[in-house]
């Protein structure tokens, strides 16, 4: 291994692949407090600038709107605040109308991006113990735990006669995101030393095999989400002039008009999985009764948001639409490529079952966001909306795995010709010990003990430092140690 002019290490292709076996980071700040006490400041730290932010916002709203929209006085204001701040990590909560469970995934980014960071501080300050992938967890869990408590005292704290959030909701779904994002953040702190991409080097502290399947699903996921989004904005350009008849119906003002382009941007992310939804094939709900699908349109009245206005009009499904119908299967083939690529098999006939569950994993990936996406929006009618969740995972999975095992096939039996058969022995022997055998990193922060040497007579070299000095020699089979001489000049 060799260093850069920093004293950093500098990994070669084969020695990144095995990031296990790296040393700790020398950089990593002294230890100055305990691991517990850390998360909770990273807790409380992460939790209170996103309160921060979201109270300038609403008091700005409270100060250019009518002031009863917002609340009434200070207090007011601060509860709803900490309904905003619930809202950004995905708790609903009860309103005079019904609950209100289609929440903006765009408002996510806040929480995740303070948690992260809250997580990277924790494994550069914190005390952790044991190896790399412990460690990461034992951040984690000291970020989420703390996090999650006082999610659910501010779930209490906010409550009013008028709004209530869900504490449950804030317990249950404010643990994932900070045990993800902190996990994330302590990840990308550990290998912020290698010269690789920060996302890159964070594979690495997963096993072989695992990396591959990741690195599967994680690009077929991405042509999802980067295809519905594109299906959406296409789809809001072709209605246009709809749009902009729903936008003067509400005549917002500036203001108004502001915070109406804010929300619509918040909700992207979840307009992009309705359209990932329709591009699979199950479609989704605007209402009780409705269904937009490739089979058909079937909505009736819809609230007067201009990004509704994306929706096609009822009847047989457009012609052009039913192009997205391609998009899942584009996913699983680039999906299955980067899964062998990544890693290729030494047997041809597990190619496809790698990449079959890597689109397995995909569609459960989907599944878990389509959930998400959807929910409630008050009673009656609007009591449905989004795309049904185990309907869309499970067809995203079979879509998805089949093309992605398709071209996992294809893409091994062409590197399998591209390699001679004696060069192709070696890496696949290496492959499978790499997946039988469990390599764990060392501790980024060890505590080494001192021992203090008794007192020697002057001129007595202790045998460890003589050994060390390369003056002594273990003859073998013996057990004896004798003095090496240095040569004499001849």
């Amino acid at each position: 291994m060799s260093t850069t002019e920093h004293g950093e290490p500098d990994l070669d292709d084969e020695e990144f692949d095995d990031l296990d076996d790296a040393e700790p980071s020398p950089a990593a700040e002294p230890v100055t407090r305990p691991l517990a006490v850390t998360g909770i400041v990273a807790a409380v730290w992460s939790a209170g600038i996103g309160l921060t932010v979201l109270t300038t916002i609403t008091l700005i709203g409270w100060i250019a709107a009518p002031r009863s929209a917002l609340g009434t006085g200070l207090p007011g204001v601060f509860r709803t605040a900490v309904g905003f701040w619930l809202v950004s990590h995905h708790a609903g909560f009860t309103a005079p109308h019904g609950r209100v469970g289609l929440l903006p995934l765009g408002l996510m980014v806040l929480p995740g991006a303070l948690l992260f960071r809250g997580g990277g501080w924790i494994a550069r300050t914190g005390r952790v113990r044991g190896r790399y992938r412990i460690g990461v967890v034992h951040a984690a869990l000291a970020l989420a735990v703390p996090y999650t408590v006082l999610s659910g005292l501010l779930a209490l704290v906010a409550r009013s006669s008028v709004v209530r959030p869900s504490a449950w909701q804030a317990l249950l779904l404010c643990f994932p995101l900070a045990l993800c994002a902190g996990g994330l953040g302590a990840a990308r702190a550990l290998v912020s030393t290698t010269n690789r991409a920060p996302w890159v080097a964070m594979l690495g502290l997963l096993p072989r095999r695992a990396r591959s399947v990741a690195a599967g699903a994680t690009g077929a996921t991405a042509v999802l989400l980067g295809s519905g989004v594109v299906i959406f904005l296409a789809s809001l350009l072709y209605h246009l002039p709809q749009a902009k008849n729903l936008f003067d119906v509400l005549k917002p003002g500036v203001v108004g008009g502001i915070l109406v382009v804010l929300i619509a941007l918040v909700y992207l992310p979840n307009a992009a999985l309705w359209a990932v939804a329709y591009a699979v094939g199950p479609g989704f709900s605007v209402g009780a009764g409705t269904s937009v699908s490739p089979s058909g349109v079937f909505i009736g009245m819809i609230p007067a948001f201009p990004s509704l206005a994306a929706l096609p009009e009822p009847g047989p499904a457009p012609v052009v639409s039913l192009l997205a119908l391609a998009v899942p299967f584009i996913a699983g083939a680039v999906g299955g490529v980067l899964t062998i690529r990544y890693l290729p098999t030494a047997t041809t006939e597990a190619a496809p079952l790698w990449g079959f569950v890597s689109g397995a994993l995909t569609g459960a990936v989907i599944a878990f966001l389509a959930a998400l996406s959807g929910g409630p929006l008050g009673g009656g009618r609007m009591a449905v909306m989004g795309p049904s969740a185990w309907q869309t995972g499970l067809l995203a999975a079979l879509e998805v795995g089949v093309s992605a095992a398709i071209a996992a096939w294809v893409t091994n039996w062409r590197l399998a010709r591209r390699v001679p058969p004696a060069a192709a022995t070696a890496p696949a022997e290496e492959y499978e010990e790499a997946e039988t055998e469990e390599v764990e990193f060392e501790d980024p922060e060890p505590v080494l003990a001192s021992i203090d040497e008794p007192s020697l007579p002057e001129g007595v070299i202790p045998i460890s430092r003589a050994a060390e000095a390369g003056r002594l020699r273990e003859e073998p089979g013996s057990g004896k140690v004798s003095r090496r001489r240095p040569p004499r000049d001849r």
